[in-house]
């Protein structure tokens, strides 16, 4: 299925002479990891608390497009500059699910907004990205089938902050897209699992 992941050796391409420099200061993998998480909690939490100044959803957008370059800039690190390791895994992984749960959540206490298809949009996406990561465990490899995958749904919260803070978006229009978006996670479950499957046949 498309999903925006498959842009991702173009956007590291742009990336690189950064990511050289980033080396050359002594910058590691796992900081980087941690700081885009540390910077998604804090948002989050800021958004949680003045959810009523709905301008603020507009910092969504802009850290989702900065920290998907944070993801691509800790891989790359990580595997051009030897500074792959088990704990980089687990962070990797972890952080990022953190992150998601930490940017989506505000997005219940909305006036009018479904907390429960945000909650189950956010469950969702852990168990998708679960299913990803059991890939290995079946003896395929990481799963990152979409159309509904990490990159996707930070473009789409990336649209909804940018819906909250502009007013274009009334609550039954983010309702209907987080419905929208919950299909399709339902979706990329099913396709990481049987492309999975698939490929161990």
């Amino acid at each position: 299925m498309p999903s925006i992941y498959q842009l991702k050796p173009a956007f590291q391409n742009l990336l690189r002479p950064g990511v050289e420099r980033l080396h050359a200061r002594g910058v590691t993998a796992n900081q980087v990891t941690l700081t885009a998480a540390i910077v998604s909690l804090l948002l989050g939490a800021l958004l949680a608390a003045y959810s009523q100044l709905a301008w603020l959803f507009a910092l969504i957008p802009l850290w989702m497009l900065l920290r998907m370059a944070l993801n691509a800039v800790d891989g790359m690190l990580a595997r051009e500059f030897g500074q792959q390791s088990k704990l980089g895994a687990y962070l990797n992984e972890l952080c990022d699910v953190i992150a998601d749960s930490a940017l989506y959540l505000p997005f219940a206490l909305l006036p009018g907004v479904s907390p429960l298809l945000v909650v189950v949009v956010v469950l969702l996406a852990v168990i998708s990205e679960y299913a990803g990561v059991l890939g290995p465990m079946v003896g395929a490899s990481r799963r990152y089938d979409g159309p509904m995958g990490k990159s996707d749904r930070a473009f789409c919260f990336g649209v909804l902050g940018a819906g909250v803070a502009t007013g274009l978006l009334s609550a039954w229009w983010i309702n209907a897209l987080l419905a929208l978006v919950l299909a399709l996670l339902l979706y990329t479950l099913y396709n990481r699992v049987r492309h999975g499957l698939a490929e161990t046949a």
